[in-house]
């Protein structure tokens, strides 16, 4: 029996859909419908059957493009304003992050090798200027090692950032082109409203929610 019951019940739902499409007129259009409904005494709205906003299936790749090639480019084709300035400033950290490191891990990098060639003049081996003559340095060759390791970890990991914050720039002017041309009339609506009435045979309270789609 469970075995026929999924064939049954898609044979009854092609049946029922098969009917629905004998019963529905052919001539759908706009007018037709209002003088059906005005002949039946139904008041309606123009707004209801008003045009529908044409949409652009193109804005999203354009937006996503615009970005690509300036950030926030996309944002202002969406005319999301607001959302320019935090574009710049998130990428504008992570660039102003792996310059800070960059420049930081060069300097290690340099007075790493020059100590490593037996030099002594570089910037951290006498940082305050008043080590004594054949005093130890301040920063030692594996102070100078560790640092320049820490920095280029600290600039490979902003340079991660700010790629994934461009990315990130690009699928959000993308995903908002598509949601500006999503149908938000007034006329769709969606409500959820608990009810209580009592059975009329045993006198009993029924619970329950209802759940109301208007299109």
């Amino acid at each position: 029996m469970n075995r026929f019951f999924p064939a049954f019940v898609f044979s009854i739902l092609f049946i029922w859909i098969s009917s629905a499409q004998e019963i529905v007129p052919k001539q759908t259009t706009k007018d037709s419908i209002k003088t059906d409904l005005k002949e039946e005494g139904v008041v309606i709205q123009d707004s209801t059957f008003g045009k529908r906003k044409e949409i652009n299936p193109l804005a999203p790749s354009k937006a996503a493009f615009y970005s690509a090639i300036l950030p926030g480019l996309g944002q202002v084709y969406n005319k999301r304003y607001w959302k320019v300035p935090i574009v710049y400033a998130a990428i504008g950290t992570g660039i102003y992050a792996y310059t800070y490191n960059d420049d930081l891990y060069d300097r290690f990098r340099t007075a790493f090798k020059r100590r490593q060639a037996g030099f002594t003049d570089d910037e951290f081996y006498d940082i305050n200027g008043d080590n004594a003559p054949g005093s130890a340095p301040d920063l030692d060759t594996a102070d100078l090692e560790r640092q320049q390791e820490n920095y280029q970890r600290d600039r490979d990991l902003a340079l991660v950032i700010t790629i994934a914050l461009y990315a990130l720039n690009i699928v959000d002017a993308n995903v908002d082109a598509h949601l500006k041309q999503f149908n938000v009339d007034e006329n769709l609506s969606m409500d959820f409203k608990p009810y209580l009435d009592l059975n009329p045979i045993t006198n009993n309270p029924n619970y329950g929610i209802a759940f109301t789609i208007n299109f």
